[in-house]
């Protein structure tokens, strides 16, 4: 939409004028950037004060910023570790914050293993609401006419669980999606879902999936936006579409429910909603029997505007698949939030998947930057506390991690997110999202370190012990040209005897028991929420990783300085893995996994 320069917002004159008091808000936010932070400081200084963890590092009710700078340490979660588990165990005293912690907000970073908890207190749900709220006063600068419609967005709730001290633990959509906030939302054209909210909370994926897909084809003339959370969910969508369109065409001819759905709630908003239509049934069978699927996105939903998923980070090997079905539509990425912290939102929401800059919005936290030294990335003192930058002044180009401070008791804490200066919005810098810090395999919420899958692949060789056969090198990737995506180990073997190698069913019990080894947010995604497939090991010919190194030094690699990659993408270097492969083993079975965290 062209911008009226008489204006005096730069993202243009709203396009209802219910738009007008968001768009404003932004612009007074972005043109005050900093002292917006220090009055958010200053708030979250005051109200904490009383915290044993500020006092233990003698603020003496101080709320500036040098007095802050120069006495609180910049922390990991491991630093915390102590503190959360106290309060998770039921210590109510106000360790970290003043404000009792409402709930634990589990990260799908982990830590020995486990979601990380993340505390947070009942105002940040109203803070998240303000950041949802902006949303679409800025989308419908852009996209015209999205009040005519609904948009078929999948939309899931996780496994809760509680704390020895009784407080739910559970991840940050989870909570949203369960809230008031979002449960009695007041009616809005420009937010309506054609999942009920039966479907949306309904913690049994299959039933859950079945029921909001089921409503999108019923509604498909209506669906003006397709969306998930992540470029993964959304493709497990179509998936699911593909296994499942006989039965939900089914449904639709008869009017009848699929008796596989056995959620009470889910069965009555449904028999509210679901009518014979067969016409309707016919078209999805003549379309989805069909062989070829590109462009089936228009095809069932033809008024599609845009696809509402998040496709940066490690989101970004969804992309050419998310074309494939959709014909080419755009893929905005609105907003950038995680459970430490809802960050900010795209100001040009229909850039292309590579040009997305969030704009940080000023009053959601207090931020910090550690320039990225990738050299030596992990250089902090708690001793010396490093002169961070302040989000006013960080410079275009550059890279930083991402630190924090929260009202709800974080301080100086270190995200993980590598983030890339692109420009400003009024005084507001906008990021770049470059990468989470030290990932290394990730197919939808899961993120595997180095460290992790060197232990995993350590659990697994055990088993090769009884047939003299070690691991010699290994490296991986993340497959996710089939749907759901799945871990992918090259392994070079040293076996000493040839006449006593390991069979098929061992390499096969490697695989499950490296899924076994992996972090509950993976093993989660493999049980509950089928959104991973069977771990494969794709074992290599002897000499593989000699060929892989030679190619390096051939690219200028030095042969000094050269490592074998433990995560591998480029394509050259896949095809000359595959093309060694001599045998392929899948994990035979599920790896255990309860929604219950491990003592």
């Amino acid at each position: 939409m062209a911008v009226d320069s008489t204006l005096p917002s730069p993202l243009g004159p709203p396009a209802h004028e219910r738009d007008a008091k968001a768009l404003q808000f932004i612009e007074d936010m972005t043109k005050n950037v900093d002292s917006v932070q220090e009055r958010v400081l200053s708030e979250i200084l005051a109200q904490n004060a009383e915290t044993e963890y500020l006092k233990r590092f003698n603020l003496n009710g101080a709320t500036d910023r040098e007095t802050f700078k120069s006495k609180i340490p910049v922390v990991t979660y491991e630093d915390l570790q102590p503190e959360i588990q106290r309060i998770a165990n039921g210590d109510k005293s106000p360790i970290l914050s003043s404000h009792p912690i409402s709930e634990f907000l589990t990260s799908s970073g982990t830590s020995a293993g486990e979601r990380k908890l993340m505390p947070t207190i009942a105002q940040e749900m109203d803070r998240r609401q303000l950041l949802y709220s902006l949303l679409m006063p800025v989308m419908n600068l852009y996209v015209p006419g999205l009040d005519k419609g609904k948009g078929l967005y999948f939309l899931f709730v996780k496994a809760e669980t509680k704390t020895p001290g009784g407080l739910l633990a559970r991840p940050v959509l989870t909570a949203y999606y369960n809230s008031q906030q979002f449960k009695t939302r007041p009616f809005d054209p420009f937010n309506v879902y054609t999942s009920p909210n039966e479907a949306i909370l309904c913690v049994d994926s299959f039933q859950s999936m079945y029921a909001q897909m089921l409503c999108g084809l019923l509604m498909r003339e209506e669906v003006l936006r397709v969306g998930a959370v992540f470029a993964s969910g959304l493709l497990r969508a179509i998936h699911f579409l593909q296994v499942n369109w006989k039965e939900l065409a089914h449904d639709i001819s008869t009017g009848t429910l699929n008796p596989k759905i056995t959620d009470g709630s889910i069965r009555e908003r449904m028999s509210q909603i679901l009518k014979p239509n067969p016409e309707l049934a016919e078209f999805i069978v003549n379309e989805c029997s069909a062989e070829n699927w590109e462009r089936i996105i228009v095809r069932i939903w033809p008024n599609t505007k845009y696809l509402d998923v998040i496709v940066t980070g490690a989101m970004a090997q969804y992309i050419p698949t998310l074309e494939y079905y959709s014909g080419g539509l755009p893929m905005p990425c609105t907003m950038y939030a995680s459970s430490e912290c809802y960050f900010g939102l795209n100001l040009r929401p229909m850039s292309k998947p590579s040009e997305v800059s969030y704009t940080i919005m000023p009053n959601m936290a207090y931020f910090e930057f550690l320039p990225h030294d990738q050299s030596n990335p992990s250089a902090l003192s708690r001793d010396s506390p490093p002169r961070l930058v302040d989000l006013a002044d960080v410079e275009v180009g550059k890279e930083y991690e991402l630190i924090v401070s929260t009202y709800a008791g974080l301080c100086r804490y270190r995200v993980g997110d590598i983030l890339r200066v692109t420009g400003f919005h009024n005084a507001a810098p906008q990021f770049r999202f470059v990468r989470r810090k030290n990932v290394l395999l990730s197919i939808e919420s899961d993120k595997t370190d180095e460290a992790e899958l060197q232990k995993a692949i350590e659990n697994a060789s055990v088993l090769l012990t009884e047939f003299n056969t070690s691991v010699v090198e290994y490296t991986s990737y993340a497959d996710t040209k089939q749907i759901p995506g799945h871990y992918v180990i090259y392994w070079e073997l040293f076996i000493k005897d040839p006449a006593n190698a390991p069979t098929d069913d061992v390499l096969n019990q490697c695989c499950l028991q490296m899924e076994e080894s992996l972090n509950s947010v993976y093993r989660q995604s493999r049980v509950a929420d089928n959104s991973i497939g069977p771990l494969e090991i794709r074992v290599v010919k002897n000499g593989t990783f000699e060929e892989l190194m030679d190619y390096a030094i051939s690219r200028g690699a030095s042969i000094n300085q050269y490592k074998v990659p433990r995560c591998v993408s480029f394509t050259p270097i896949m095809e000359l893995l595959d093309s060694r492969v001599v045998s392929k083993h899948f994990s035979p079975a599920l790896p255990h996994w309860t929604p219950e965290r491990r003592r």
